[in-house]
């Protein structure tokens, strides 16, 4: 019985590790997305001003 209870405790206890590590995986590919989002807006921005600045007056 300690036995049989012991392997489904393991068993949970993979389950639970391999699931919070895919979610955790999951977080860090849309933060990766936003923050190439922002990257290239801010970029944007800088190349607009500097259009601004040095453009036809």
């Amino acid at each position: 019985m300690q036995k049989t209870m012991k392997r489904i405790l393991l068993l949970l206890v993979v389950m639970f590790t391999f699931s919070s590590c895919e979610i955790i995986g999951d977080i860090f590919k849309a933060g990766m997305g936003v923050g190439v989002f922002i990257a290239i807006a801010v970029l944007a921005l800088i190349i607009f001003l500097i259009s601004k600045m040095f453009g036809k007056k």
